[in-house]
């Protein structure tokens, strides 16, 4: 069987990430197709995949800054020459799901969320932060992608749900069934703590809607030590709010998050996330979770 993987860009990780390289365990000849892939920026062992991108590879600047582009996505997707797949399985939570295959071609959408800024725009850009002239300027935009985005909804054949949530949002922007497959999360590498130093945990992307802010300024008034796992484009924003109890500690690996997670009072999940993995191993570690 030959099987196509479709992921909607490569230039930061994160629980996407984490399904693809699930996705590749289990197939591992699939040649993965992309919007944009930022070597440096992923993981080393993707190097050995093959990797197809798009020509949104070739725009400077795309791999720090891909939102301006965001008009170009259904395009890109468009353009890949998926024939000659007996399987395509996209996994989507942006415009993968729009790829055209062949009559004969099972398109399966491993389905994230539908995507979050085209259908809760008002919430998405009140977390960016974006002015007036940028959401007048957005509005004709968002109009022609939202569109795009339910057409593109009925190339899929089968849609596969991570969550409950996830499977009524499916339901109300697609008007298509789903079937829920959780998440892959490896709880084996955690083992419960002992006990715990006292601090709080997040372990997260540092972007505007996963609502970090909420939880650094919570923190930063009640003087408790709180330390962040993880990186992104919101962390100098966040560092700004931030007293000196907050710690941002960058980048973390999975071996080296392990006990973080033991050793932490609780984990925080400031959120409202599509399925949630820093939580299901935050328990696998013994330590209870504040949403």
């Amino acid at each position: 069987m030959n099987v196509a993987i479709v992921h909607d860009w490569l230039n930061q990780k994160g629980g996407a990430e984490r399904v693809l390289e699930a996705l590749k365990e289990v197939f591992p000849e699939a040649p993965v197709f992309t919007s944009i892939y930022w070597a440096e920026g992923m993981p080393a062992a993707y190097r050995k995949w093959r990797i197809v991108t798009s020509f949104l590879d070739r725009l400077p600047g795309i791999y720090r800054h891909h939102q301006p582009f965001l008009p170009l996505y259904p395009l890109a997707f468009e353009s890949f020459d998926l024939s000659g797949f007996d399987v395509v399985i996209s996994n989507k939570s942006g415009f993968c799901h729009g790829v055209l295959t062949p009559p004969e071609t099972l398109h399966i959408c491993y389905c994230l969320s539908p995507t979050r800024y085209l259908w809760d725009y008002r919430r998405y850009a009140e977390r960016e932060h974006l002015g007036t002239v940028a959401s007048a300027f957005l509005a004709p935009v968002l109009t022609y992608l939202r569109m795009w985005d339910r057409l593109a909804a009925d190339r899929v054949d089968r849609f596969v749900a991570i969550s409950r949530e996830v499977q009524a949002r499916i339901a109300k922007f697609y008007r298509r069934e789903s079937t829920i497959i959780y998440p892959p999360v490896d709880t084996d590498r955690i083992r419960p703590g002992t006990g715990h130093d006292g601090y709080f945990l997040i372990v997260s992307r540092l972007v505007p809607y996963k609502r970090i802010d909420l939880a650094v300024q919570a923190f930063t008034e009640l003087g408790l030590p709180l330390k962040i796992a993880g990186d992104g484009r919101d962390r100098k924003r966040l560092e700004a709010l931030a007293g000196p109890n907050v710690e941002f500690l960058g980048e973390v690996d999975d071996q080296a998050v392990v006990p973080l997670f033991q050793r932490c009072a609780a984990l925080v999940f400031p959120g409202v996330e599509d399925f949630g993995i820093a939580p299901v191993e935050a328990q696998a570690a013994g330590r209870p979770v504040i949403a």
